[in-house]
């Protein structure tokens, strides 16, 4: 696992042993940061359930203003500080170990997000409750740009009444990223 562009290009990262993490594999988030190109330059940039941080870390290198990593493992958030120190992007990220639904209430006097970046354990719904904590966040509203990464079999009818509309949806060999849109309060 690498940055795949950008200031820190080329640089590897860690991640933890054992299956506690899933990191997004270089093809993958290579396919997404081209899609994202042009909204990642001096974006705020979230990323809930960072595992290695190597989402986070690629938008910083390539140009976002900050990124706000939230992994509640201990032995991964320490990851993300190493990766971060390694690359030499720690003065525009902060990491908070926690749960993701709880960190975005922690996270309301931070402001608006350009993007949010999130890829929870797969078939578990954290999602849900994760979706319905932004909906009344100030870390939202409709120009923010929420990715969620998920299984590419699970369900999504509980996106419509979640508040959020799926503008786009990639889909992989075994998983996909729907791109959601926080609909007007």
């Amino acid at each position: 696992m690498r940055v795949i562009a950008g200031t820190a290009r080329s640089l590897p990262l860690k991640c933890i042993e054992g299956l506690e993490t899933r990191p997004t594999t270089d093809r993958i988030k290579e396919t997404l940061f081209n899609m994202l190109q042009q909204e990642i330059p001096g974006c705020r940039f979230l990323d809930l359930f960072a595992g290695s941080g190597s989402i986070g870390i690629e938008a910083l290198s390539r140009g976002a203003r900050e990124a706000f990593f939230v992994e509640h493992q201990q032995k991964a958030a320490a990851c993300i500080q190493e990766n971060l120190r390694f690359t030499k992007l720690s003065d525009r990220a902060r990491v908070l170990t926690g749960d993701a639904a709880g960190a975005i209430y922690q996270l309301a006097g931070e402001g608006k997000f350009d993007i949010i970046f999130m890829d929870p354990p797969y078939n578990l719904g954290l999602e849900e409750p994760v979706l319905a904590a932004l909906r009344n966040s100030p870390l939202a509203d409709s120009d923010t740009l929420v990715i969620l990464e998920n299984a590419k079999n699970s369900n999504l009818s509980w996106i419509e009444e979640s508040g959020f509309s799926i503008e786009k949806i990639k889909t992989y060999k075994t998983n996909r990223h729907l791109f959601l849109r926080r609909e007007d309060l």
